[in-house]
């Protein structure tokens, strides 16, 4: 598989140095699980042309500072894009930024929440099961780093995971091949720590730092959702090659 992701968003430059991109911590996260993973990244928020959905073969779109409502010139197109690969069948997985970009695209809404930050490690109640999920979960633990979150579903839109912090923690799509999380899964443990004390006491209190610091003491599942994307893509695209085939027949 292919994997296209749309990088748009860094490390802050106090941690840059320290840590890979975010699109190196995806492969790194989704090489186990998806075999032969090959992945090209472009640099939307640097504004690196998109490539043509049809000639793409999965896509997804990484965490950023942004907001979806910010003036920058990147995101429109990008969100046009959504909207045209989705068209086209191309499966995406959407990740905080990227989670929060798709639901606006499908015609939900996006900003910051009256929650405030969400910091550290949550909890996540799983709404079902999906045919990619394999086993059955009841509960998804996640590194989280946000103050924005959807606000509005598209009707498109199923719930796969809520908390009462984040209600719509995880979307699936029936209109087009997408999924999406506001969870973290490519954050480690110290690179979540270490973003966190990059905040602390500048733009979060020190004591939500301080509270999410001793939360990241227990164990992530982001291997679990590592396996569900790689079992979404696996299925989206086996579905679209099918679509094509009997297109062609």
């Amino acid at each position: 598989m292919h994997l296209t992701i749309l990088e748009t968003g860094r490390p802050p430059e106090l941690i840059c140095g320290q840590f890979p991109s975010y699109p190196a911590m995806f492969e790194a996260l989704l090489r186990p699980h998806i075999p032969g993973l090959s992945c090209h990244v472009v640099a939307v928020l640097d504004g690196e042309a998109l490539p043509e959905p049809q000639t793409t073969d999965a896509a997804l779109i990484t965490g950023s500072p942004a907001g979806v409502y910010d003036d920058l010139p990147w995101i429109a197109p990008l969100k046009n894009w959504i909207q045209r690969a989705a068209d086209s069948g191309v499966p995406q997985v959407g990740i905080c930024f990227g989670h929060q970009l798709m639901a606006e695209a499908f015609g939900g809404r996006a900003h910051q929440a009256p929650q405030g930050w969400g910091l550290g490690r949550h909890a996540y109640r799983v709404n079902g099961t999906e045919p990619w999920m394999g086993t059955a979960r009841q509960t998804l633990h996640l590194a989280v780093s946000h103050q924005d979150q959807v606000l509005e579903v598209p009707s498109t839109a199923r719930i796969l995971a809520h908390s009462a912090f984040t209600p719509y923690a995880a979307l699936a799509y029936d209109h087009a091949p997408a999924i999406s999380f506001q969870g973290h899964p490519e954050f480690s443990p110290r690179f979540a720590d270490a973003l966190i004390r990059s905040r602390r006491g500048t733009r979060v209190s020190e004591s939500l730092a301080d509270e999410a610091l001793d939360s990241l003491q227990a164990p992530l599942d982001s291997d679990i959702v590592a396996a569900w994307i790689a079992g979404f893509l696996a299925q989206a695209r086996r579905s679209r090659q099918d679509k094509t085939k009997r297109a062609a027949a």
